[in-house]
């Protein structure tokens, strides 16, 4: 893919999936205009400023999720607009106030921005597979979840999921603000995200392979969908540049229980002390399928596992977080 000559945002673009996106854009020959909740936090800055090609073709701007108006000029002049920008965290003392009014007060701002610049041809909305399968229906091996599902705000709410209620509440204005604006959108919907970081600090998916790194006497009994960070970044480029490419896409590289992390990262470092016993055994939860037909209509090829496990761990190690 070439993208010389055109200009696009990323919203959010310190983050763990944003930084993959601003890397890959460079790489690719785009102009990218990408904004930050503080320009003075050199933790959110200085590894974009690193990137091959920033020097040339990276312009950051400070931007807020509550202030409307806030993305304007990141947004103006722009082909395209990645949103990525969102709280990533799945707790909060205020979960209303710090976690899903920002999500969908900040998509709202970031679209009331794009609705303003005619230059604009899509929209690529960075949601999550928790705005797909908290729906009430039991995930079985015989299920297959697809784009048709929609998680429902009042599981999420009842069960006390705020930050899939976020990603939910946040699709679903998007998509209606979208239709009365007649903006080009499509939201991609990544699993548990895996790969080798970029920031210089932990996200939520990433601590989940530390915590099975420390030596504890048991698993916990969860089953996940996984994708690679790298797979990530290309499926939301190429549902920028592909001109058929239309509502949701989710992206699950594989369905896992914790016990086939652990058994991966067991043969990928022999001498690691990893827990073996599951904390529920007698009622280890079943796995589910996902569909990967739309995925791969996006050319998108999934990372395996094992390759993101372990680029994950090499990763970790070489910044300091893990010592093994």
């Amino acid at each position: 893919m070439s993208g010389a000559g055109k200009v696009v945002c990323v919203t959010g673009a310190s983050g763990y999936i944003a930084s993959w996106l601003v890397k890959v854009l460079l790489q690719s020959g785009y102009i990218v205009k990408a904004t930050v909740s503080n320009l003075s936090d050199s933790k959110k800055t200085d590894h974009l400023l690193a990137l091959d090609g920033a020097k040339e073709r990276l312009h950051l701007f400070e931007a807020n999720l509550m202030d409307q108006g806030s993305f304007d000029s990141a947004v103006n002049g722009c082909d395209g607009v990645f949103h990525t920008a969102s709280p990533s965290f799945l707790s909060a003392p205020h979960p209303h106030a710090e976690i899903i009014e920002p999500a969908v007060k900040g998509t709202l701002n970031v679209l009331r921005s794009c609705a303003k610049v005619p230059s604009v041809k899509r929209v690529v909305i960075t949601s999550s597979m928790a705005s797909v399968v908290f729906n009430g229906t039991q995930c079985t091996p015989d299920v297959v979840v697809d784009e048709t599902w929609f998680s429902d705000p009042a599981v999420c709410e009842n069960m006390k999921l705020y930050y899939p209620l976020s990603k939910t509440l946040a699709e679903e204005a998007a998509w209606k603000f979208a239709k009365e604006n007649m903006i080009d959108l499509v939201t991609i919907h990544p699993a548990v995200v895996l790969g080798p970081l970029l920031p210089p600090v932990i996200n939520g998916s990433v601590e989940l392979v530390i915590q099975l790194l420390k030596g504890n006497q048991m698993f916990p009994n969860e089953v996940f969908g996984y994708v690679d960070v790298r797979d990530v970044a290309n499926a939301h480029i190429q549902a920028m540049e592909v001109a058929s490419a239309s509502g949701r896409y989710c992206l699950v590289g594989c369905v896992a229980h914790m016990c086939d992390l652990l058994k991966i990262l067991k043969d990928l470092y022999p001498s690691l002390n990893i827990p073996e016993k599951c904390e529920d055994e007698q009622l280890q939860l079943p796995k589910y399928q996902v569909s990967d037909l739309k995925a791969k209509s996006l050319g998108i090829n999934f990372v395996p596992l094992e390759v993101s496990l372990r680029d994950t761990v090499e990763s970790l190690k070489e910044k300091g977080f893990i010592n093994i």
